[in-house]
């Protein structure tokens, strides 16, 4: 049976440090977050950041703007947010409502204050290996395998899902460990043949129960990066968790798997950005 990779737990001890770390700062961070319209589980993860933020001694603004409020409204008021000194970081909950041109909207964030890490300068750096901000996602999976001591080095690793948020920086974070990393996606032929080659397998897809126990090599470390919403309205992954956490070594539950390292990683990125504004 898999030793279960508690997300919870390892993000609990994250926001803790944070939270003592602060105390000598000398600053209050602020992170500002941005949600256009009125998408239900935009805003449940939204008040999932908030709490985060008020757990680790994190000031947080939330700017809650209607799905008409139009293209140039959200870019001026990014701009206003980058001339903030108050603020070191800011994040706009994706995806937008339709009409938006989302990648403006990112590039429009200072780099400096882009704790996504989807801002071109810094997704350039992820790829370069000297990064400052990594995606917030695909660093929890990496922060995840430290924590249990699963090495990528010389594993190969399998990254089910090729987006621009947690694919493609996934597959480059394990090659920076040193990792073999094959991307998988909706045109790959015969995935499970690909999938059950993988020592480290990393479901990013967002389809339930995409991954059963006959594509997973025995022993496999899983890692479940989807949150889906069943017709129940309980919430899966991509992952058929009971019959592979029987023949896995390691696994990721959803929830309380990936999600919550995702959030602990926002709160850290935010952190670097104010230190870095203190010239720290």
């Amino acid at each position: 049976m898999a030793v279960i990779l508690d997300g919870n737990a390892l993000a609990a001890n994250i926001k803790q440090k944070i939270k003592a770390d602060l105390e000598g700062l000398g600053i209050v961070p602020g992170l500002a977050v941005v949600i256009v319209g009125d998408d239900a589980a935009s805003h449940v993860y939204v008040n999932h950041k908030k709490k985060d933020c008020a757990q680790c001694g994190i000031k947080s603004e939330t700017f809650e703007l209607p799905a008409d409020t139009g293209q140039d409204k959200l870019m001026e008021l990014i701009h206003e947010l980058n001339s903030r000194d108050d603020i070191h970081g800011i994040l706009v909950q994706l995806p937008l409502p339709k009409g938006y041109d989302e990648q403006a909207v990112i590039q429009a964030i200072s780099p400096k204050k882009d704790v996504d890490a989807f801002h071109m300068e810094n997704i350039g750096r992820v790829l370069d290996g000297n990064f400052t901000f990594a995606p917030c996602t695909p660093y929890g999976v990496m922060r995840l395998l430290e924590h249990h001591g699963i090495d990528p080095a010389g594993k190969h690793c399998v990254v089910v899902g090729r987006s621009n948020i947690v694919g493609k920086p996934m597959a480059m974070l394990l090659l920076h460990k040193h990792a073999t990393v094959t991307i998988c996606h909706s045109r790959t032929k015969d995935l499970a043949e690909m999938t059950r080659k993988a020592d480290i397998l990393v479901a990013a897809v967002g389809k339930i129960g995409l991954i059963t126990a006959d594509m997973v090599k025995p022993g496999a470390v899983v890692i479940d990066v989807a949150i889906n919403r069943g017709d129940d309205g309980k919430l899966y992954g991509d992952v058929d968790y009971a019959p592979v956490a029987e023949i896995a070594s390691y696994i990721t539950p959803v929830p309380g798997g990936v999600g919550p390292m995702t959030r602990a990683i926002l709160m850290e990125n935010t952190i670097i950005a104010a230190k870095m504004a203190m010239g720290k």
